[in-house]
Parts: structure tokens; sequence; C-alpha cells
């Protein structure tokens, strides 16, 4: 601890509005994208890498024993019994175009972070989260993915691959993902 709140150990109340305080200025220092590191939840769909904002993702679950929905698109899978709530679950790379994903143990379902939309997305892999500073952004790659581009919120360049910032929260507001029957 700095010297300042090692001074506020005995006066907790006191401590707790410098904490605060000091979570309120961060925050707004990554509004102003004046925060040293931007982070998001790592995970690969076949071949590409993307990063989803931390606050679009609940959970990261193994993947569940899926049921059929008969009339549906292929990309939704089914739907999985988690903890008492019926979870959809789709197949993310395939929704996007790709085939449809080989069942493999490193498949992970992200469970979108919403009370009002519940929806699972089965990727082929998560790899936790990584840390971008400014300097790595690369808008421009989105022009890349033009099918992907409603769903992207920019993209980086490290690590000698491009990571893309796939909004979980704009796709399933899109229309396409919505009439998945």
């Amino acid at each position: 601890m700095s010297l300042d709140l090692v001074e506020l150990r005995e006066k907790p109340f006191d401590l707790l509005l410098e904490l605060e305080s000091r979570i309120r200025h961060s925050r707004m220092d990554v509004v102003a994208g004046q925060a040293p590191a931007w982070v998001g939840l790592a995970f690969r769909l076949r071949d590409r890498w993307y990063v989803a904002p931390r606050d679009d993702v609940r959970e990261v679950i193994v993947t569940p024993r899926l049921s059929k929905v008969p009339g549906t698109r292929s990309w939704l899978l089914g739907v999985a019994n988690v903890r008492g709530n019926l979870l959809p679950v789709t197949d993310l790379g395939e929704l996007f175009g790709e085939t449809p994903v080989a069942s493999d143990r490193a498949n992970r379902v992200l469970v979108f972070n919403s009370e009002r939309v519940p929806a699972g997305f089965l990727v082929d892999e998560v790899v936790g989260y990584r840390q971008f500073v400014p300097a790595d952004q690369r808008h421009e790659l989105k022009d890349d993915m033009p099918k992907l581009a409603p769903y992207l919120l920019g993209a980086f360049a490290r690590e000698g691959r491009p990571w893309y910032v796939l909004s979980l929260r704009k796709l399933t507001a899109a229309p396409e993902f919505v009439n998945a029957g």
C-alpha cells in the first residue's frame, strides 16, 4: 500500500472513501482513453484470435449437454440447462460463416453477461485475459473482416497476430442473431 493508505489503516471509513475515489478516477482514465491498458477475454475461432470486452462475458463454461431445437438455424446448437436456467448455445464460428466447430476438449462456451438475453457462444479455445496498450491498436484491421465489421469494436496487433475486438452486445442485438428460428 502507498504511504497515505497506510496512514488510513486505523480509519476504515476514510480508507474506503479514498479507495472509492481512486477507483472512480481510474474508470475516468479508461473512458478518456488514458488508461495504461485495455483488458479483454481472449479466445480463438478456427484460425483467428478475438477478444471480448470483460463486461460482455459473465463466465466461461465447458460445453454442456445440449438439447436440439427443431426448426432453427444450424449454428444454434441447442439449449442447455445451466444451473436451472435455459441457455441457448450458438456455434460462433458457424454463425460467422465458418465450418461447424470440431468437438475438442479445448472448446468452451462464453456466457453472455445479460439478464435479458440468455446466450452462450461456443468457441474453439479460451486463453484468458489479455492486456493491450494504445500502441497495439490497429483499427484498420477491421477492414479485413467486412462480414464481422458491425460487431467489431476495433482490433489490436500483438504477438505477431491480429486480435479482433468482438462485441457480444452488438452481436446479440443483430437481426441475424435474434431470428435464429
